[in-house]
C-alpha cells in the first residue's frame, strides 16, 4: 500500500488527540528539557564573552587615556616591562581594542557603527608572578594616577567566583535537560504504546487486508516527532524569551555589563534544539513500534 500525505496528517492527528492528556505531558516536558539545555548553552556563551579579557592568568588591565601621548605610553611600557613582579603582559592598541568591541557586541551593529577605534583606550593586560589578590592590588597601584593613564581594572575574586557559579550553573542545568530528555523518551514511548494498544483492533484488519509493516507504523513514528518538533518549537521561544528578557536585566550590573550573546548564537542554538527535539521523538517512537507493534 502506497502511503498518502493526506492519510498520514489524518491518522497522526486522530493519534495525538486521543491521547492529549499524554501529549501534552510529553511535550511539555520535551519543552521544558530542551528549554534548560539551551539556557545553559547561552549561559556559557555569555560567560566566554564575559571573561575574554581575563583569559591567560590576566589579574589586572591598565587602560591608557585614548589621548595619551606616546612619551606617556612608552613610560607605562617601560615601567611594565622592567617590573620584576611581572610575569608577562599582553599590549592592545586602539585597532585591537576595537576589534575586540566588535565581537564583543557583535550581535548590536548599531552600536559599533557608533565607535571608532580612536575613541577605546588601549591598554595593558598584565599577568603577574603573584596572583594573590592583595599582591595583585599592590602591583596594579603603582600605575593608578600616572601620566595617561585612565584607570586600573582588577579580575576581582568575584569575577572569578561569578565564572565559577556559571560553570555550575551550566552543568547542573545540563545534568536536569539530560535526566528529563530520557523521560521524554519514555513519555512518548507511552503515549504511543497506548495509542496503538487502543486502535489494536484496527491494525489487525489492516494487516489481514495487506498493510505493510511501514504503513502501519509511520503514522505512529509522525506521532513521536510531532512531540518532540512541538516541545522543541516551544522551548526555542522560552530560550528566545529568557535571552531578550532576562539577559538584559543580568547586564545592568557593571561586572556583567560585558555578558553578551549574539544573535547567532540564539539562531543556531535554537536550531540544535529543534533537531534534538526531533531526535528525541523519533527515538521514543522507534522504540515503540518496534516493541509494542506485532505486526
Amino acid at each position: 500500500m502506497a502511503l498518502r500525505v493526506e492519510y498520514l496528517i489524518r491518522e497522526t492527528g486522530t493519534n495525538l488527540w486521543r491521547n492529549i492528556t499524554l501529549t501534552v505531558a510529553a511535550v511539555l516536558t520535551v519543552a521544558v528539557c530542551l528549554t534548560m539545555l539551551g539556557v545553559s548553552l547561552l549561559i556559557g556563551y555569555g560567560a566566554n564573552s564575559l571573561t575574554t579579557q581575563w583569559k591567560g592568568g590576566i589579574e589586572f588591565i591598565v587602560f591608557m587615556r585614548p589621548e595619551a601621548t606616546t612619551d606617556e605610553n612608552s613610560a607605562i611600557k617601560k615601567a611594565v616591562d622592567e617590573s620584576p613582579e611581572i610575569k608577562s603582559y599582553k599590549y592592545l592598541d586602539q585597532k585591537a581594542a576595537y576589534d575586540e568591541f566588535k565581537q564583543l557586541f557583535s550581535d548590536k551593529p548599531e552600536l559599533i557603527e557608533s565607535v571608532t577605534p580612536d575613541v577605546l583606550p588601549p591598554s595593558y593586560r598584565v599577568v603577574p608572578k603573584d596572583a594573590d589578590a592583595a599582591a595583585v592590588a599592590a602591583l596594579g597601584k603603582q600605575f593608578e594616577g600616572k601620566p595617561g593613564v585612565r584607570e586600573v581594572r582588577y579580575a576581582t575574586e568575584a569575577l572569578r567566583n561569578l565564572e565559577d557559579l556559571t560553570n555550575s550553573v551550566k552543568f547542573g542545568l545540563t545534568v536536569a535537560a539530560a535526566v528529563l530528555l530520557c523521560v521524554a523518551v519514555l513519555l512518548i514511548l507511552n503515549t504511543i504504546s497506548t495509542a496503538m494498544a487502543s486502535r489494536r483492533r484496527e491494525i489487525e484488519v489492516m494487516k489481514l487486508v495487506g498493510a505493510t509493516n511501514w504503513f502501519i507504523r509511520v503514522p505512529f513514528m509522525l506521532e513521536g516527532l510531532a512531540h518532540g518538533l512541538f516541545g522543541a518549537g516551544l522551548a526555542v521561544i522560552g530560550m528566545a524569551s529568557v535571552e531578550s528578557i532576562i539577559f538584559p536585566r543580568v547586564r545592568r550590573n557593571d561586572i556583567l555589563q560585558y555578558f553578551q550573546v549574539s544573535s547567532s548564537q540564539v539562531w543556531s542554538t535554537g536550531a540544535l534544539m529543534l533537531a534534538i527535539g526531533c531526535v528525541v521523538g523519533v527515538i521514543g517512537s522507534l522504540w515503540a513500534v518496534s516493541r509494542y507493534l506485532d505486526v
